[in-house]
């Protein structure tokens, strides 16, 4: 699989969270840890959802289509929402991608508010490493994926809600 499939499959994972959380009204801008397996983010999110409570959402690749190479059972998104007010990501990392426990999370920034994100983005991104830039979707977001110059990995979706 290319580097740009691999992005490109790791992108639509990582942000239709805030697609589907979304419901096309505004809200507050969130943020949210996203955690990445190698083909076990169902029985991990399956066993956070019996430790915290909560609605479990799981989207498989194959419910999108899944690329050539990608299995179309593996989870492409989840989301776990507990009563308690926070939110779990998760998704199965793209075939080729190494797992490395430790380093397979995330920090997730999505909302709707396109100028506070940009904002957040061109900050977290200046001194440290664009792997996506931040530009519009096959979903319809504005997406992109950094480290910062700490090294921390940071995911930014602008909703586009009504259109």
């Amino acid at each position: 699989m290319s580097l740009s499939l691999k992005k490109a499959s790791y992108r639509a994972a990582a942000s239709l969270g805030a697609v589907q959380s979304s419901g096309g009204a505004s809200h507050a801008q969130q943020i949210e840890p996203i955690l990445t397996f190698p083909g076990t983010a169902r029985q991990a999110m399956e066993h956070y959802e019996s430790v915290f409570g909560g609605t479990l959402t799981v989207n498989a690749f194959g419910d999108y289509g899944a690329p050539e190479g990608v299995d179309p059972n593996g989870v492409m998104h989840a989301m776990l929402e507990t009563p308690s007010g926070f939110t779990i990501m998760a998704s199965d990392l793209p075939p080729g991608a190494e797992h490395k426990p430790g380093e397979n999370i995330a920090v997730s920034l999505s909302g709707d508010d396109a100028s506070e994100l940009r904002g957040y983005w061109e900050k977290l991104s200046a001194g440290g490493t664009i792997t996506a830039p931040l530009e519009k979707q096959m979903w319809g977001d504005e997406f992109g994926m950094c480290a910062d110059q700490f090294g921390i990995a940071w995911m930014v979706n602008i909703s586009q809600s009504g259109g």
